[in-house]
């Protein structure tokens, strides 16, 4: 089976639906919160005013060719670096998953339901990719949201556009030659574009295989293909044995979904639960600890590369200044990663006392960003230790329901008043009964 063949013929359960339905929600609710962020508003700016179609653009006023809605969505989805994670693609899959499926919906008329098997097709055909090439893919320096997330995003695309299965298949390898994003831009209004770029490629290709452009049939396995130009750990091979069951076993349900509780890196949030935990269980302060020691694996300090961050996005990817955060206020927000806190004495203090090392006491089997060892050592001598392995969001420990909802009228109200946030929620939360996309898209524009 190809993956074009997948993506068209497909049928996940109610299980897989399911579990698409929340992180639609979940990103719906994030690009609501992006929207007035600096790189989504940059985006919207350029791209938006030569566009004319009948795609939302989220939290404006402005509708737009399906490209571009889904190019400024994309942006929004990952602005605030509050969208979900997967430990296989290494990747945030949501945010151009959505933002170009939710565009392709809005533009073939599409039901909710259709929009969630296009979620789930997209969500496994990164999750194999995920599994051939990581980790040295990602090791190397490309953001996978970006590089693998416009491929699985091409086949979502096609999947509402009712491509045939040949047609999928080049999709996907056009959509392998449009694929880029560096990890050198973390912490730079680019990490966002990543996934505005890969959602409007994403949809592209998918419109360029419709009209008849060829592709390459070996564009990911072959010798100067996908795999072998793009660092992949395994071969074509490799990735063949990854797609035999397809259809069979389902990513979405085995590995799941990460949804983020804290709007930084997840590379940051093992340690953020475990010094909240310690926080409220010991009863310290900012101003109580003389050190924090944190070990993570050997990936996590190719992300998180800001010791000494400059602004809100460069302390997203800075674990001193998370943990610092987290020390002085005991939580960690969307409003911890303004110029405020960043100018907080007491968060500068314990920042300068932070420490992050590779731990190789840690299990190497666990998959990168999700394990740390923390150690606070406190001003009265008191050595608190914890050893972290995920984070609330996780699979493992999953959001509730109330937990997702709460995110999402936090994030909308960004953008729109409490009333239509609580129309919003009310309607994506039930995405799969939609009948046409387009009239629960329209909710999320502002009004007059």
């Amino acid at each position: 089976m190809t993956f074009g063949e997948f993506a068209v013929n497909a049928v996940p359960g109610d299980d897989a639906r399911a579990a698409a339905g929340r992180a639609v929600l979940d990103t719906i609710g994030v690009t609501l919160a992006g929207a007035p962020e600096p790189a989504a508003t940059i985006v919207r700016r350029v791209v938006t005013p030569s566009s004319a179609g009948q795609c939302v653009v989220v939290g404006s006023r402005t509708r737009a060719d399906a490209a571009t809605a889904a190019f400024a969505n994309g942006t929004a989805a990952h602005a605030l670096d509050f969208d979900d994670m997967c430990f296989v693609s290494l990747a945030h899959p949501s945010a151009p998953l959505v933002s170009a499926a939710v565009a392709m919906a809005e533009q073939a008329g599409a039901s909710g339901r259709a929009l969630l098997d296009a979620y789930v097709v997209g969500f496994e055909i990164e999750g194999r990719l995920g599994r051939t090439m990581n980790p040295r893919h990602y090791e190397q320096g490309w953001h996978c949201t970006s590089t693998l997330g416009t491929i699985g995003a091409a086949a979502a695309a096609a999947r509402l556009l009712g491509l045939d299965a040949g047609a999928a298949d080049r999709a996907i390898a056009i959509a392998a030659s449009e694929a880029s994003g560096l990890k050198e831009n973390f912490g730079t209004m680019v990490k966002p574009l990543h996934a505005g770029l890969a959602a409007r490629n994403a949809v592209l290709a998918a419109l360029l295989a419709q009209a008849g452009l060829s592709a390459s049939a070996e564009a990911l396995s072959g010798a100067q293909g996908f795999l072998a130009a793009m660092s992949s750990q395994s071969d074509g091979a490799a990735l063949a044995r990854a797609m035999a069951d397809l259809g069979t076993r389902w990513e979405i349900l085995d590995t799941g979904i990460t949804v983020k509780l804290y709007p930084s890196c997840a590379a940051t949030h093992p340690t953020l639960d475990a010094l909240l935990d310690l926080r409220r269980e010991c009863g310290f302060r900012g101003e109580d600890v003389d050190a924090i020691d944190v070990g993570v694996d050997p990936i996590t300090p190719t992300v998180l590369i800001h010791d000494r961050p400059a602004d809100g996005l460069q302390a997203k990817f800075s674990m001193p200044f998370c943990a610092a955060a987290a020390a002085v206020r005991g939580a960690v927000g969307i409003d911890t990663f303004d110029d405020g806190a960043l100018r907080d004495p007491a968060i500068e203090a314990v920042r300068a006392r932070v420490a992050m090392r590779v731990d190789p006491s840690l299990d190497p089997a666990a998959p990168p960003l999700t394990q740390a060892r923390l150690r606070v050592t406190l001003r009265d001598g008191r050595m608190l230790t914890r050893l972290a392995s995920g984070a609330r969001g996780y699979p493992e420990r999953p959001a509730s329901d109330d937990d997702l909802a709460r995110k999402f009228l936090a994030c909308a109200v960004r953008t729109l008043d409490e009333a239509a946030a609580t129309r919003a929620l009310e309607a994506w939360s039930n995405v799969g009964r939609m009948d046409d996309v387009r009239q629960t898209a329209a909710l999320l524009q502002k009004r007059d």
